[in-house]
Formats: C-alpha cells, structure tokens, sequence
C-alpha cells in the first residue's frame, strides 16, 4: 500500500512543474514582456553567470544543444546575446549578454520575481525548506 501510495510522485512533479511554467508564460505574455520562459532562463543564468559556452549553458539549464541553438538564434536576433569567438578555442563560441540584454533582465527581474511567487503563496518558510530537502533527496537518489 505505501508503495502505491508514493507511485504518483513523477506525475505530481511533472504536472506542477508544467503549471508552473504555464502560468509564467501566461503571465509574461499578458505583461508583453517579448520574451519567452526559456529565454528569460537564458538570460538570467548569463546576468548571473556572464559569459558562457553552448554546452555550459545547455548544461546548467537542462536543455539539449538544438534546443538551446534556438533559443539562443531568437534571443540574439533581438540582439539581447551574441556569439563570440572562444579566445582560445577558435571552434567553440562564448555567449554574452549585450548592453540591451543586461537592460532587460534588470528591467524584468522585479516583475518576474513576483510572477514566480505567486506559487509559493500560503506556504511557509519551512514548507519551502522541506520542498527543496525533499527534492534535493529524489535528485539526489536518481544521481547514485
């Protein structure tokens, strides 16, 4: 019994975490804010991060490398990235935020920040404390 009581984890993982995008998205179109979640994801990790290649980038976020091509091919074509020469590694390209990528993450952020919570209201610090245990731990545990 108590194993079927927890067989329906991966499912409540994967329908929250896909809500939780749904409703980000929803959001920054409602806010016009010309940028997709996956971009913003972009984005923020490179205002945090600077500099990045495809692969670190690809890696950090979880994507595959045609995936993050894409994102990054429609990002630079609003010219909020760019693609540079590796110093030394002439095949491999860096990824940087431009001067209006900086801009709009700064301008974003406030904005974002509130969007992202509205999944954390009535719940309490130690809820979120024992989320990210519990979480970390089933990661962690796939990880072995």
């Amino acid at each position: 019994m108590l194993k079927e009581k927890y067989s329906q984890y991966s499912f409540m993982l994967d329908r929250t975490a896909r809500r939780v995008k749904q409703y980000a998205q929803s959001a920054f179109q409602q806010n016009a804010f010309d940028i997709t979640i996956d971009q913003w994801s972009v984005l923020k990790l490179l205002y945090k991060e600077d500099t990045m290649t495809h692969k670190e980038l690809a890696e950090k976020l979880g994507k595959d490398q045609p995936t993050l091509t894409r994102i990054i091919d429609i990002i630079t074509k609003k010219q909020l990235v760019e693609r540079v020469e590796h110093p030394q590694d002439r095949r491999s390209l860096h990824i940087h935020l431009t001067a209006a990528g900086t801009a709009k993450v700064e301008e974003l952020s406030p904005a974002v920040k509130d969007i992202r919570m509205k999944a954390w209201e009535n719940l309490t610090d130690e809820d979120f404390e024992n989320f990210t245990r519990i979480l970390n731990t089933i990661y962690d545990n796939l990880n072995k």
